[in-house]
């Protein structure tokens, strides 16, 4: 397990934030047309070359379910035809560590696995189940990643992983019908936010649709307050575990975030509802029932555009967004990802993880829509609406200059575990926000344990 995280990758913070806030600015005005149509890179000449891997097997481990597993298929199935391989899609479940132990323990280990954690990977070195990326991975990740996300695939100087997805956490959608009813415009602050969903609420539709039921969107919500709060430096602390939960700034956090949780009539379904909504209900039913959502607004990355596409609505019409709002000077931008690893010393695991950091790879995706790449090399016009391109953009042009998820850096037994640590805890808060002492001392408790000091 990693004991003192990646967060010095993590360098520099308001680049992206104000890159965000400049990017999805115009968003609540619909698509505007570019110079760059979508598609335009569809036809391009593949720029990464393959070996030829006829008749070989690969099997792909990775969490992603739904639409996101499908539109992921579609990149394995142009790595099928450029190669001659045959590749399978294993699902796996949270947390991924466990899962591939007991693959690896049965003798059955996929080729490759996209760890949704930092810690992840690092625990797959630790364990010795990964191997060292190749030098045709190498050189794409040396011609197309900024060395942040690259130094975010290495544990101890060495290339392991290779960031296929990389997501912006700090993201609000909101349903512009459910606005413009309520005659509330989008938040730049927390304090408006709390008075948006004030109104909304008098309006007689719940502000927030809050995915209770599963854990990890409950550290993001946390992250987003408290790097906005308490400021780079005690977020990086905090990750490493150099600084206690029990803090006063875990505290002041948990205090913001109870004047949202803690108002009933703000979450959709309540209280009870809130614990027992999974992430792509909160997403479909904000955006489903016309005039009378469910909810006005979700938190959660650009990758919820995903899910708004099952609905029918459109991003940039009926779906718009909005940058997580400022709760202290300046507004929060929390970034994850997925890493890709080799937990085989083959050929064809190589050539994955060579296809997968081109440009080739990530354009498949992106044209899918709910995906953003860290690849530099992708043409902005792959992305299917102006709102995922400016947020491509902003994240290519920040360079190293962003914060990564402090769960995904911790170990996962504290945050990556579903019903355990992190995820556990701030469920339990919100079932009773008043609870913060508790909650702190929970958190501490679990993280002591989790990354043994």
């Amino acid at each position: 397990m990693r004991k003192h995280g990646t967060s010095r990758t993590t360098i520099g913070w308001a680049a992206l934030a104000a890159a965000g806030v400049l990017a999805l600015s115009a968003c609540g005005d619909g698509p505007q047309p570019g110079p760059e149509e979508p598609g335009a890179g569809a036809t391009a000449a593949p720029r990464v070359q393959l070996p030829k891997l006829d008749g070989e097997k690969l099997e792909v481990a990775a969490v992603w379910t739904g639409p996101e597993q499908a539109n992921f298929t579609k990149v394995l199935k142009e790595f099928e035809k450029r190669t001659g391989a045959k590749v399978t899609f294993v699902p796996a479940q949270d947390p991924i560590v466990t899962f591939l132990g007991t693959k690896i323990a049965g003798g059955q280990p996929p080729d490759v696995a996209l760890l949704p954690q930092v810690g992840a990977l690092v625990s797959a070195v630790r364990n010795k189940w990964a191997q060292p990326v190749g030098p045709e991975a190498a050189a794409q990740l040396d011609a197309n990643y900024s060395p942040g996300w690259k130094k975010l695939g290495a544990v101890d100087g060495t290339q392991y992983g290779v960031y296929y997805k990389a997501a912006n956490k700090s993201l609000v959608w909101y349903n512009a019908k459910a606005f413009e009813a309520a005659g509330v415009a989008p938040p730049k602050t927390w304090k408006e936010l709390i008075a948006a969903a004030d109104t909304l609420s008098a309006s007689g539709i719940p502000a927030v649709s809050v995915a209770g039921a599963d854990g990890w969107t409950l550290t993001d919500w946390f992250e987003n307050v408290y790097l906005s709060q308490a400021g780079p430096e005690k977020y990086d602390k905090l990750a490493r575990h150099e600084l206690k939960w029990t803090d006063d700034s875990v505290k002041q956090a948990l205090t913001t975030l109870g004047e949202l949780f803690g108002r009933k009539d703000f979450l959709a379904g309540g209280t009870s509802g809130a614990l027992a909504t999974e992430f792509p209900k909160s997403v479909t039913q904000t955006f489903t029932g016309g005039d009378r959502p469910a909810a006005a607004m979700v938190f959660e990355g650009d990758f919820v555009a995903v899910n708004i596409a099952q609905t029918g609505e459109k991003v940039g019409e009926g779906a718009k967004v909005f940058p997580f709002p400022a709760v202290g000077a300046k507004a929060p931008v929390v970034s994850g990802g997925d890493v890709a690893v080799a937990l085989k010393p083959s050929k064809g695991a190589q050539a994955l993880l060579t296809f997968l950091a081109s440009a080739d790879a990530a354009e498949i995706q992106a044209r899918e829509g709910g995906f953003v790449s860290p690849n530099k090399a992708v043409n902005p016009s792959a992305y299917p609406n102006p709102i995922q391109r400016d947020i491509a953009k902003a994240l290519v042009a920040s360079g190293d200059d962003f914060r990564f998820d402090m769960s995904d850096q911790a170990p996962a037994a504290f945050g990556g575990t579903p019903g355990a640590g992190e995820w556990k805890a701030l469920q339990d808060f919100l079932a009773n926000p008043s609870d913060v002492a508790g909650t702190q001392a929970k958190l501490e408790a679990d993280a002591a344990k989790a990354y043994g000091n």
